[in-house]
């Protein structure tokens, strides 16, 4: 038996909006979610150009090149980004959260990358947790002591994102997991974990087994809230397959 990555993903305007800046990539060996910024027209180009850019790493990887292939994918989004910013100076300041989990063709491995506000969470023997770490300013001052995690949801500055895809050089965070049968991943833009708790999104991980169902329920919920941000999920399970 060898394990296997099957995903599902969904995306939604929200109720605040006039358009959505997302993207999301929902394959067999890659999942990815970017949150565009910098303006509307701006915003979707940049997302579009990450997600872009690393689609082609949806193939069978060997486990040892997993995290320099999506090295290789950031810079060229990087590349991409700076290009189009060239070619109309309109689009300065666009730029582009980017999460994304490449899964080893073994299904022995997995790596991460993370740049931005959006989230990677694991769902594992029933207990969530946050993989990623934010970008942000509110996130700097909950690592220095100064708010607490609570006071950072309701924070007025907790949409400044300290780095982004923006054509510049950035610092992306890589990482590399062992991944088992019955994990379930979440990779979601800040429409949703900004108004979700995240022991309401442990139950419904918990409670729907069906991933566009997950995904979908999980888009309603942020909506229920008041969908102040496009909604981004993309649902991802470990299973064990001959």
């Amino acid at each position: 038996m060898t394990l296997k990555l099957r995903s599902a993903g969904t995306s939604d305007r929200g109720l605040i909006r006039s358009g959505n800046q997302d993207a999301l990539h929902s394959g067999t060996w890659l999942v990815a979610v970017a949150d565009g910024m910098g303006g509307m027209a701006a915003g979707d180009l940049a997302s579009a150009i990450a997600i872009g850019a690393v689609a082609p790493l949806d193939v069978e990887t060997p486990e040892d090149v997993l995290v320099a292939a999506l090295q290789n994918g950031i810079q060229l989004a990087t590349e991409r980004i700076r290009q189009a910013v060239a070619e109309d100076p309109q689009r300065q300041g666009m730029g582009t959260t980017l999460t994304a989990l490449l899964f080893a063709r073994t299904g022995s491995c997995l790596a991460l990358a993370h740049v931005g506000d959006s989230r990677a969470y694991l769902f594992r023997d029933g207990v969530l947790k946050q993989i990623t770490r934010d970008d942000t300013f509110v996130q700097m001052l909950v690592d220095q002591g100064l708010i607490t995690p609570d006071q950072a949801g309701s924070h007025p500055r907790r949409a400044v994102v300290t780095q982004a895809l923006q054509g510049d050089e950035v610092s992306p965070t890589y990482a590399t997991m062992v991944p088992r049968a019955g994990d379930r991943w979440l990779l979601c833009s800040d429409g949703l974990s900004n108004v979700v708790r995240a022991d309401t999104l442990a139950e419904v991980l918990a409670g729907q087994p069906e991933r566009d169902a997950c995904a979908r329920h999980l888009i309603d919920l942020a909506l229920q809230a008041g969908g102040p941000d496009n909604i981004t999920v993309v649902i991802a399970d470990v299973l064990d397959e001959p």
